[in-house]
């Protein structure tokens, strides 16, 4: 009976992580697809940014055209939700964007300080997606076969550093069929490359999510960083409430100067008190609120880029 019980406790302890890995949050994904197949199939725009001529994919286009592209992403979404990853649907965060008017947004402040959104980094902030993957796909002609080549990147959506990455060609076959094609190339590399982004969302989980966060001031302003509250200096005060406020007081001061701050590898907890994930925006927002009452009443700024920048203007709204 003795052995029977220990035997028991084993299998319940078994069954006990089994199930808790079962159970691990995933990260939340978009599929898009990548500027080389934008580019190549014609579906770039040239913007000005900043005085600055670039292109930019257009989205909107492309799935509004392309039914090859929407195929595509229909089967990478299909693969992956049937190993557990939560999706945001490109097609549904173009419509919201429409619905929100934003793919003109662009903020000037009066200093000159500007922030610029490419649509990528506005379609970030629409989805809210933990992983953006980024998809490039081939089609290869041999004979009456055929065969896919793929190229698919994990990009942190916050940061835009590459997680994981993928790549292969598929089998040449008689099947004509795209999506067919794509998933007999992908199948062979897709948990190695699901495992990549779940090492890189464990490591957010227990460090948290990674910004980069600015503080500047308006001209107008007649004071700077070098002010000082209770024989603080404001810079100092900024500082202290990043290391209260951040995962593991994790980030780094890069400049700290009269008018501007730099912090970057700032980590930031995944979601805030109601389970809402949390942006660049949402983590500034404590500083911004705290610096506009007593004792410091400094009228504020905020401003952001994409889901992972953003930038704090004192002095004027």
């Amino acid at each position: 009976m003795k052995h029977l019980s220990i035997k028991a406790v084993l299998v319940l302890a078994l069954l006990s992580v089994t199930f808790s890995f079962a159970q691990a949050k995933k990260p939340t994904i978009m599929v898009i697809p990548s500027d080389v197949w934008c580019n190549k199939n014609g579906y770039m725009t040239e913007v000005n940014s900043l005085g600055e001529t670039i292109k930019v994919p257009n989205y909107k286009k492309a799935m509004q055209e392309n039914a090859e592209l929407l195929a595509v992403i229909a089967k990478i979404n299909g693969l992956m939700a049937d190993r557990g990853f939560p999706l945001k649907d490109m097609a549904a965060a173009i419509k919201t964007l429409e619905s929100e008017n934003a793919e003109n947004a662009m903020l000037t402040s009066k200093s000159g300080a500007a922030v610029a959104e490419t649509p990528i980094e506005r379609l970030k902030k629409v989805a809210k997606a933990d992983i953006i993957i980024d998809l490039t796909w081939t089609v290869n002609q041999t004979g009456p076969k055929k065969s896919v080549t793929f190229t698919m990147k994990g990009l942190d959506a916050y940061t835009d550093k590459q997680v994981a990455t993928a790549t292969g060609t598929g089998s040449p076959s008689f099947s004509a069929e795209l999506p067919v094609l794509l998933e007999e190339a992908v199948l062979a590399h897709i948990d190695n490359f699901n495992g990549q982004l779940q090492t890189h969302f464990d490591d957010l989980f227990a460090n948290g999510r990674e910004i980069i966060v600015r503080i500047k001031k308006f001209d107008s302003w007649p004071d700077d960083l070098e002010k000082e509250f209770n024989g603080k200096e404001l810079r100092e005060i900024i500082s202290d409430w990043m290391h209260e406020n951040t995962v593991n007081h994790r980030f780094s001061e890069t400049d700290s100067g009269e008018t501007s701050m730099l912090f970057e590898q700032v980590r930031i907890p995944l979601f805030d008190a109601n389970g809402k994930a949390m942006d660049a925006k949402a983590f500034l927002k404590g500083l911004q609120t705290m610096l506009k009452n007593a004792p410091y009443s400094i009228t504020n700024k905020l401003m952001t880029k994409g889901l992972g920048q953003a930038t704090l203007v004192l002095g004027e709204k």
